[in-house]
């Protein structure tokens, strides 16, 4: 709890701010049957094996019945060539085809091998090197070089370099000799060639195929294109939520009738917090800070309130652990020391008691943070977040699994229940084990930024 109470009307606020991303309580799932959602039944059970497990009781055999038949369900449902899950649908191809293996793990370091090769052409035949050429030969090859290295085909590129090697007038230069050696001897070459050798396999042809269907290459104009939206959408929410939280603060001074809040944003974690830094929140979106002495030239603030920005749940729920570590971070402070923040704002300094003070204690988190987001909230929300139905689906069994009933037509479902055993036994399963508990308590914290506004404007009524 911060070393003051919340103010009386920022705590009314919270607790009458509309919090419509909330979820409805949960079903028992012995009351779901084949008509619900697979994913939904999924959740259910594992939340309820989750509960159990806390309370130091084995889940009851029929959650492992019930988890079992829903999630042969839904890899059903992934494989369907029509209505399935394309990156599902690769991942059992990949699992299938050992040259589709094979092109998946050169293609995972194809981005760095080429910039390394086009790095070291850069370096050899730069336009501007070549200029400094004595011989029109050698300004030709590099010239063809740098041509190739940055065309659409590796094995070209080898053919070029391989026929300057031959060429005669090649051999009075013994250090460009070497330098076009060094090139086709490199291990990036050849395995951007066998990418380009692969590529015409059927079975790759369809995996490239599903991942289009998937998403964007990644790298591709598309792929940029979306990712420059998406920055621009998170950077809007993010002044909207800034905005919502001034106009809070002015809220707060005018009840107060004193000036003794103020917000900044873009708040960086000084490195003088003592703890791990890494894998935490380390910068704030929005901050709500109190003033906590009456020196208008150096002031010192109290946190009071923390705010974060998200364009869906599904962003919300992926970041929370991020947070946690990021509100134990601040915890770390020295409770009798000031720290300097840098903001966009400015430097602010803050007191380390009210950074001391922060917990991540589920009850009180609704006090001390919160996500603002500006998406409709969904009339039925999914209760298996993507990143545990994938770790779901991509477990050996299920690939085993599907790639089974592709072959036959029919497997046997308790070839499955081995990824139940893990979900309850081992603590890489932790995760999925706690994923709906995790996506309730990120709902709780979500506000829409218009309904935050309201109540606001209520509170001034």
């Amino acid at each position: 709890m911060p070393p003051n109470p919340l103010p009386a009307l920022l705590d009314r606020i919270l607790r009458t701010v509309v919090r419509r991303y909330r979820l409805p309580p949960l079903a028992r799932s012995s009351s779901l049957d084949a008509s619900t959602n697979a994913a939904t039944v999924i959740a259910t059970v594992i939340e309820e094996a989750r509960v159990a497990l806390a309370a130091h009781t084995a889940p009851e055999a029929a959650l492992q019945d019930r988890f079992v038949a829903a999630l042969a369900r839904m890899i059903r449902d992934a494989v369907d060539p029509h209505m399935g899950d394309p990156a599902f649908q690769a991942a059992v191809l990949r699992h299938d085809a050992p040259s589709v293996r094979d092109y998946a793990a050169l293609s995972a370091h194809a981005d760095q091998d080429r910039r390394a090769l086009r790095s070291t052409v850069n370096t050899l035949a730069h336009p501007a090197k070549r200029e400094r050429c004595a011989h029109a030969w050698q300004r030709d090859a590099l010239a063809e070089l740098h041509t190739a290295a940055f065309s659409a085909s590796w094995s070209a590129f080898d053919a070029t370099v391989r026929r300057w090697r031959a060429h005669p007038d090649t051999a009075s230069d013994p250090a460009f000799a070497h330098e076009l050696a060094k090139l086709t001897d490199s291990p990036a070459l050849a395995r951007l060639q066998r990418i380009d050798a692969l590529a015409s396999d059927p079975s790759v042809r369809r995996y490239r195929a599903l991942l289009a269907r998937h998403g964007p290459q990644s790298g591709s104009a598309l792929a940029v294109a979306q990712g420059v939206t998406s920055r621009q959408r998170g950077a809007a929410v993010e002044a909207a939520a800034a905005q919502a939280l001034d106009a809070l603060a002015q809220r707060l001074d005018a009840h107060d009738g004193t000036p003794r809040y103020r917000v900044v944003t873009s708040m960086r974690v000084p490195s003088a917090i003592p703890g791990p830094h890494d894998r935490a929140k380390t910068e704030w979106d929005a901050v709500l800070l109190e003033r906590a002495n009456d020196d208008a030239q150096a002031p010192v603030w109290n946190v009071c309130f923390l705010v974060e920005a998200k364009a869906s749940a599904d962003a919300a729920t992926t970041d929370l652990p991020r947070l946690q570590r990021g509100l134990r971070l601040l915890a770390q402070a020295d409770a009798g020391t000031v720290y300097s923040f840098d903001t966009r704002q400015g430097a602010v300094r803050v007191t380390g008691a009210s950074l001391r003070a922060l917990t991540t204690d589920e009850a009180t988190l609704p006090r001390e943070v919160m996500y603002c987001c500006d998406a409709r909230a969904e009339v039925t929300p999914r209760l298996l977040g993507a990143a545990s139905r994938m770790q779901l689906l991509c477990a050996q069994a299920s690939l085993d699994y599907a790639s089974t009933l592709l072959r036959t037509g029919d497997a046997d479902p308790r070839m499955l229940g081995v990824i139940w055993e893990a979900l309850v036994g081992v603590p890489q399963w932790r995760s999925v084990l706690h994923q709906y508990s995790t996506l309730r308590q990120v709902r709780e914290l979500m506000v829409r930024i218009d309904d935050l506004l309201v109540a606001i404007g209520d509170a001034a009524a």
